[in-house]
């Protein structure tokens, strides 16, 4: 200003010397990132303050609380939900345990943002290795996704030694695969469970061998989820170099205590077949183990789960599921180990902590409406989750632990 009183004198600037400096710099530089403004800029700034709240805050840590806002889909809008999960199509006549959101005890654990998760995730493919536990998150994830874009179903059965089913969805808009690799001890075995629902005989399993119909598979994937674990409390001879090393339940199916040796090495065994695969450069999420909640008798001896509302963080303790927490620390051992060796050779691990945070939830089970109520069918179902319900929690911690570069 000082520049111009010297040259014009004061109360003499020309009226046009400030103006049209001023429109040719709108026009020119401002207005193209005025018309950006709106995804960018709120898209840099929730991710600022997610990055500061967020970035050292133990997610798992925390309590389900009063959730008035409902589901993020019902059975009637998602197509995906297998039939065991789907609850209220078989008569669940409650919906209590859909009105409960999980807060950490430090930050916020923002909603599950399916836009976000798709742009997150273009040209990319995510694989779900286990048992039916991560079929089940799997399905969540495609609900999810639902309300904003619809997968081809492209299904197959890929022949291999082991002839496994798998199942494939493909984003076209997005080039993005969802995969379910269905493997549930992660290891060889004799496949003695397809023709055998007694759960009476034994599991042979060759602990130092990885699955081939997952394991040849993963190479190209960019993210690998492993989750499993119910399918280890069954009857199970355990091999090494092609001998016999131990077993579980061998003499009695009710009294025998767990040998998580077969545990302990199948995840051993799992992890360092990704570690060691020259090609792979995705990341690996462990899903720690999901409690089972049988009350009032076993499993097969009329246990029910059939509480409509979740349990404090205080009251947990008294909830003890036959081996959970032998299981968790097994799990958490071998993962820790794992990461390490990942670490060193410039891959990423990421703990999905959900042990604790489901414990509280024994209201999320389908019970007895898992299965059309006419059936005689006298199991409950204490081990999968209702669809809509807690389980999509699992993938909420998902999207954030990829948007916080967790992995």
């Amino acid at each position: 200003m000082e520049l111009f009183k010297c040259k014009y004198g004061a109360g003499n600037i020309p009226k046009g010397v400030f103006l049209l400096p001023l429109i040719l710099l709108v026009v020119v530089v401002l207005l193209p990132m005025i018309i950006d403004l709106d995804e960018s800029y709120f898209s840099l700034y929730s991710s600022s303050l997610e990055t500061k709240e967020n970035r050292n805050c133990n997610i798992f840590s925390g309590n389900w609380v009063p959730y008035s806002k409902g589901p993020y889909y019902n059975n009637e809008s998602c197509p995906f939900i297998a039939e065991k999960q789907n609850c209220f199509m078989h008569g669940r006549p409650d919906r209590e345990f859909l009105k409960w959101r999980w807060k950490p005890d430090e930050c916020e654990l923002p909603l599950f943002d399916a836009k976000q998760f798709l742009k997150i995730v273009r040209g990319k493919s995510m694989a779900f290795v286990g048992d039916s536990i991560g079929r089940n998150q799997m399905e969540s994830l495609l609900c999810l996704l639902n309300s904003v874009a619809r997968p081809k179903d492209i299904t197959g059965r890929y022949t291999s030694k082991d002839d496994i089913y798998f199942k494939w969805w493909f984003y076209g808009d997005y080039k993005f695969t969802i995969a379910i690799l269905w493997s549930p001890f992660f290891v060889k075995s004799n496949k003695a469970y397809l023709n055998d629902t007694s759960f009476s005989n034994a599991e042979n399993l060759y602990v130092d061998e990885a699955d081939e119909a997952w394991a040849s598979h993963i190479e190209k994937f960019d993210y690998v989820i492993f989750s499993g674990g119910q399918w280890f409390f069954r009857p199970l001879t355990f091999y090494e170099n092609g001998q016999v090393v131990g077993c579980q339940k061998c003499r009695n199916l009710t009294t025998d205590p767990l040998n998580l040796y077969g545990y302990r090495n199948a995840y051993r065994t799992a992890f360092r077949t990704v570690v060691n695969l020259k090609g792979f450069k995705g990341s690996v999420f462990l899903v720690t183990h999901s409690p089972n909640h049988f009350e009032n008798g076993e499993w097969n001896k009329g246990g029910g789960c059939n509480r409509t509302v979740p349990v404090r963080m205080q009251e947990k303790t008294f909830l003890r599921p036959y081996g959970l927490l032998e299981i968790y620390e097994t799990q958490v051992e071998e993962f820790a180990a794992a990461a390490k060796e990942a670490r060193e050779k410039g891959l990423r691990f990421g703990l999905m902590n959900i042990t604790g945070v489901m414990l509280m939830r024994p209201d999320g089970h389908p019970h007895k409406y898992g299965h059309n109520l006419d059936r005689n069918v006298s199991i409950n179902d204490c081990v999968h989750w209702c669809m809509p319900g807690p389980v999509d929690t699992w993938n909420e911690f998902l999207l954030h632990m990829i948007k916080m570069g967790r992995l």
